[in-house]
């Protein structure tokens, strides 16, 4: 057996955890399974496998060579994929996830674009700003903006938008415009943001030449929607930022005033999140590369 199948055999039994369902899954003799670790082994120099009465676990030595084995045979797929795919149209239901503002702002009036690329993708959209199990829920992608530390999904970062401090025009002539960021701490207030998922409430960011600072401003109100972080923004009842395509049409019409511009927050990592898959089916890898041009456009 060569080492690309036997890496297979390994990854397998892992995933599986048993030698028996690994034989069934693969549709090899068990016997095969086990000599073809034990000369994998022998040629590593290394143990692998734990075995028990009930499970096989890898070992310290396995589990690192388990991740190499994921990566390099990941690799081998997409390459074996992107030759078998070259000539298919991709087609299928696609299930994505985004935040409502992206959606409604930008990725929903371009999607005549895409379908006349893509006619027979069919895209099912939901939109919040909530933690998707994509698993649990079948969801193929997620596009969430921010740092993000789930090492359980793969990610690509499709852009980096730029963002913007701004207040409504009521709110400017009754706190003032502030000229720097002690200006801040006298008397002014923030729409307070909290995650989602944590509850815990973040406080306003600026760079200073290449430094971060942030600003932990009082607050009346505290939101974890974006929608009502933009409404309570507007209503005059704090400071907030926001990325800056968002804000192009209620600047233009006066309703909202930037602030402290030479000291902007720091640009706002955006990601296509996706479960950990061996082979990116076709049609996914598609939305994503067309979401990574669509955004390029984003100030």
């Amino acid at each position: 057996m060569d080492r690309l199948q036997a890496m297979r055999v390994f990854t397998r039994i892992v995933e599986l955890g048993s030698f028996t369902r690994a034989a069934d899954d693969l549709d090899l003799p068990r016997a095969t399974l086990t000599h073809t670790i034990k000369r994998l082994e022998e040629r590593l120099g290394a143990h692998l496998l734990q075995r028990t009465t009930r499970s096989v676990r890898p070992t310290r030595d396995g589990e690192v060579y388990y991740n190499h084995c994921v990566r390099l045979l990941a690799d081998l797929d997409s390459v074996e994929a992107d030759f078998r795919e070259a000539a298919v149209l991709p087609k299928g239901k696609l299930r994505i996830d985004l935040a409502s503002s992206l959606a409604r702002s930008v990725v929903v009036p371009a999607l005549p674009d895409f379908f006349a690329r893509y006619p027979q993708i069919e895209l099912d959209i939901g939109t919040s700003d909530r933690f998707v199990d994509l698993v649990q829920e079948g969801v193929d992608c997620v596009l969430r903006a921010g740092e993000l530390s789930d090492s359980s999904m793969i990610g690509r970062r499709v852009a980096n938008m730029s963002q913007i401090t701004v207040a409504s025009a009521d709110y400017v002539r009754r706190h003032g415009m502030p000229q720097t960021l002690a200006d801040l701490q006298n008397g002014h207030i923030a729409v307070n943001w909290a995650s989602p998922t944590t509850r815990r409430t973040t406080p306003l960011e600026f760079m200073v030449g290449r430094r971060l600072r942030e600003v932990m401003l009082p607050s009346q109100v505290t939101v974890s929607g974006t929608e009502a972080y933009l409404s309570c923004c507007e209503a005059g009842l704090g400071i907030a930022q926001f990325p800056r395509y968002r804000m192009a049409d209620a600047l233009a019409g006066g309703q909202l005033v930037e602030l402290l511009p030479t000291m902007p927050p720091p640009t706002l990592p955006l990601t296509a999140l996706y479960s950990s898959q061996r082979q990116l089916p076709l049609r996914l890898r598609v939305f994503v590369d067309w979401m990574a041009e669509l955004l390029r456009g984003l100030p």
